[in-house]
């Protein structure tokens, strides 16, 4: 006879920060002061050409009933932003008004017991930033200062953890190398000098948050994009993977340790830069492949693709690599600093794949934690469907489907699997035999 299997449970710290993650522009609606605003309403641009419009209408107030649903299903934390160009719409003029607003988002945060993280910059940027040369110039560095002190006087006994800047890593490629952010341009030497003054510009907001609120724990949060060479065996493939990697993935948590900021043309020395970093924020969603190529100088001669035996998203943006996360974490704990999955996720809007994407992840994030590693949270993305930048709403990343012309949210399954996990602080065999059965002989093996 055979018995039945007994409920195992992988639990995590009490401590553990379970949250959900969105940014300003994709949720609050109507930022007509923003870059991407005005990008929106160039033809050809967005996908579909889609526009944020309401978005989820988070200006309108709707943020309360998602914050209401985040609280319900048992996220104690969210990584939410400040959108710029609303506290800034002309050059040193503030919108106290909106200041306000904020104030009252993060109140409302904390009185439901949800700690709230807050990015200063998430890819969006004042229209008028950007037309006097946004990140290109010198003193790009300044003008973000004078407007993070700002927000930290007026919002910053609100907030304890701070995060500078959204994939400063993967905006420099995307609106400097790509294209397809704006301001659109296609300049590799230009894109390094961006990177420079974004690196810059994290610095300063590290110390003007120290000076204006000691007790400030501040981070950034990098896209991390795993990169394998496709044969191993292969010198050419290991040395490109390594070389994308460096560039992309390791040079700003290298600066912190050092004081240089490498990228293709040499390093750059700064010096005021090194330790300025409490704590790594990790998006990880995927891996790529990586083979030798001499026609993609671009991109360092490497070609990047999915390994075919990772399961794929259904408009083959993610594949699904579970064990991809806990190499992230291992390869970052050498920088000896607090660790956050600030952002996971997969585009699901049958919800077919994440239930298992969640679950697997997780699970890999779990044995990092078993081994002790210093991984204090993880913010799933996202709490609801939203804009997804140049992919527009043909992408759905959400626990909660959003209609976009009513705003009706409605929970997928995902919703009630990761309230579960949150109120549990754990993830247990019955979550997968109920949600995921396909996983239980992996997950929970005997």
């Amino acid at each position: 006879m055979v018995k039945p299997m007994a409920d195992a449970v992988h639990y995590f710290p009490s401590s553990f920060l379970w949250g959900t993650a969105t940014a300003s522009h994709q949720v609050e609606g109507q930022g007509i002061h923003s870059d991407w605003w005005a990008w929106e309403q160039t033809s050809g641009k967005i996908v579909n050409g889609d526009q944020s419009g309401l978005a989820c209408d988070w200006w309108g107030g709707r943020y309360m009933e998602d914050f209401d649903r985040a609280a319900a299903d048992g996220q104690n934390a969210h990584r939410l932003s400040i959108d710029w160009a609303r506290i800034e719409p002309r050059p040193a003029i503030w919108d106290e008004d909106a200041l306000i607003q904020y104030r009252e988002m993060l109140t409302a945060l904390h009185e439901r017991n949800i700690e709230p993280v807050v990015t200063l910059c998430h890819y969006a940027h004042p229209q008028w930033f950007i037309e006097q040369g946004g990140w290109e110039r010198a003193d790009s560095v300044r003008i973000f200062e004078r407007y993070v002190r700002k927000v930290a006087r007026a919002l910053g006994d609100k907030v304890r953890l701070w995060c500078t800047l959204n994939e400063p890593n993967a905006y420099w490629i995307s609106a400097y190398v790509a294209g397809v952010f704006p301001p659109g341009k296609s300049d590799v030497r230009l894109a390094f000098t961006v990177n420079t003054n974004l690196y810059r510009a994290h610095v300063a907001a590290y110390h003007a948050l120290h000076a204006e609120r000691p007790n400030a724990q501040v981070g950034w949060a990098l896209y991390i994009r795993l990169l394998d060479p496709w044969r191993p065996k292969l010198a050419l493939d290991r040395w490109v993977a390594n070389r994308q990697h460096e560039l992309f993935n390791a040079a700003w948590p290298r600066a912190a340790q050092t004081g240089d900021l490498r990228n293709l043309f040499g390093k750059v020395s700064i010096p005021e830069g090194k330790g300025a970093l409490d704590w790594i924020g990790l998006n990880y969603y995927t891996r790529d492949m990586v083979s030798f190529d001499l026609t993609k100088p671009r991109e360092l001669f490497g070609r990047r693709f999915f390994h075919p035996d990772d399961e794929t998203s259904e408009s083959g943006f993610i594949a699904s690599y579970p064990e991809g996360i806990y190499r992230v974490l291992k390869w970052a704990r050498q920088f000896g600093k607090p660790m956050y999955i600030t952002e996971s996720g997969v585009e699901d809007s049958t919800d077919s794949l994440r239930q298992r994407y969640l679950l697997s992840h997780l699970r890999q994030v779990w044995r990092a934690v078993n081994f002790n590693w210093p991984v204090r949270g993880y913010f799933h993305w996202t709490l609801v469907d939203n804009f997804e930048w140049d992919r527009g709403w043909s992408q759905r990343f959400g626990l909660y489907a959003l209609n976009v012309e009513n705003q009706e949210r409605t929970a997928r399954p995902s919703a009630r699997l990761y309230a579960e996990i949150c109120k549990q602080g754990a993830i247990s065999s019955q979550m997968v035999k109920q949600y995921a059965p396909e996983l239980l002989d992996s997950m929970f093996p005997g």
